[in-house]
């Protein structure tokens, strides 16, 4: 008990670190560009100790569950042998975390208002419901799909350079032919992606698999995941809204 109030003040002050530049940035404008009086200057110091307690009991929850959860689930994979499951795991952990990810719903939600307004869809709740709901299982099924050619190229020990190259070599070509309204949705979907939920389970996925395999190096190989989880969205959007455009 002790050792954990120990490493969650040593977080508490990690965070007011990390957020002190942001806040004398802010300072400075509001006091030498803005110059006006602050409104709300109490709600404005709240909301600040409620980001700085967020942060920290995120990266301390992070620390004792998520990534031991996923490096220990990865290391029982690799350790019994089966490739379906792993496979399988790797599906179900990118579609899960990407699904219920709070920046993914966001634009989600943002692009179909936007949609609306260009006459993309039709003014309706149920019409603004489903692009925005077919815009986040597109998104989730390309990080299910990510996590897949990541878990394959420890496994094969693929070169990641030759194939994130390539991967982006493709949404180039595929961005030629895609309508205009999409392609900057799918190029903001391969950043929400990179989010709170889903970065630390991917990583721990990606550590704990490459420390489980023989001749793997957990540094060299363990890392790479974010990447596939970056590029796979902006490459099934793109693909998304050509399929719309031609129905």
């Amino acid at each position: 008990m002790k050792d954990s109030l120990i490493a969650l003040s040593k977080d508490a002050l990690s965070s007011l670190r990390d957020l002190a530049p942001i806040v004398l940035v802010i300072a400075v404008f509001q006091a030498f560009v803005i110059q006006q009086p602050v409104s709300g200057f109490l709600s404005i110091v709240f909301g600040g100790l409620l980001v700085v307690a967020g942060l920290t009991f995120f990266i301390f929850g992070l620390r004792i569950a998520l990534f031991p959860i996923g490096e220990d689930l990865a290391h029982s994979l690799a350790h019994k042998g089966s490739a379906f499951w792993l496979f399988t795991f790797a599906f179900v952990l990118g579609f899960g975390t990407t699904i219920a990810e709070p920046a993914l719903l966001a634009v989600a939600e943002e692009a179909a208002e936007v949609a609306v307004g260009a006459g993309v869809i039709a003014d309706t709740e149920e019409a603004i419901s489903n692009y925005a709901m077919g815009l986040r299982l597109v998104v989730a099924l390309s990080v299910g799909v990510a996590l897949i050619l990541g878990v394959l190229r420890i496994i094969t020990n693929w070169s990641l350079p030759i194939m994130i190259i390539g991967g982006y070599i493709l949404v180039v070509i595929v961005t030629t032919i895609a309508p205009a309204e999409i392609v900057g949705i799918a190029y903001d979907s391969g950043g929400v992606t990179t989010s709170t939920v889903t970065v630390p389970l991917v990583t721990a996925l990606g550590v704990g698999l490459a420390s489980s395999l023989k001749g793997r190096n957990p540094m060299t190989d363990g890392f790479g995941l974010i990447a596939f989880a970056s590029l796979t969205p902006i490459l099934f959007v793109l693909v998304y809204g050509i399929v719309m455009q031609w129905i």
